[in-house]
């Protein structure tokens, strides 16, 4: 059975940093694929405030198998206290693009 794919989303406050991330993540081989999309406009709650802020959302294409070393990358390359990080499984797609994620994060 082929490893499930993952989308992980994270976010960050510059289109710089977005490129960084997803570059980084890419180049370690802990994401197959990133695309950048922004600037969003985020709406959260932080500290006891509600803040508004700009950013860039990253979603980077992994499996599950490489989940938590592409988290674990993301928390030490992650300039934000505690960035986003979300993971949303892939249920359907192309078994050719589902194989060339597995291929390039190192499964097959």
């Amino acid at each position: 059975m082929k490893a499930l794919a993952l989308t992980v989303l994270t976010t960050t406050d510059d289109e710089a940093k977005a490129r960084a991330l997803a570059a980084g993540a890419v180049e370690a081989r802990l994401a197959a694929c990133a695309q950048i999309a922004g600037p969003v406009t985020s709406v959260y709650r932080w500290q006891g405030n509600t803040e508004t802020a700009q950013e860039w959302q990253v979603f980077l294409k992994t499996t599950a198998d490489g989940y938590e070393a592409l988290e674990s990358w993301l928390l030490e390359a992650h300039d934000y206290d505690t960035p986003e990080i979300i993971a949303t499984p892939v249920v359907r797609g192309s078994a050719a693009y589902l194989a060339w994620i597995e291929g390039e994060t190192g499964g097959a």
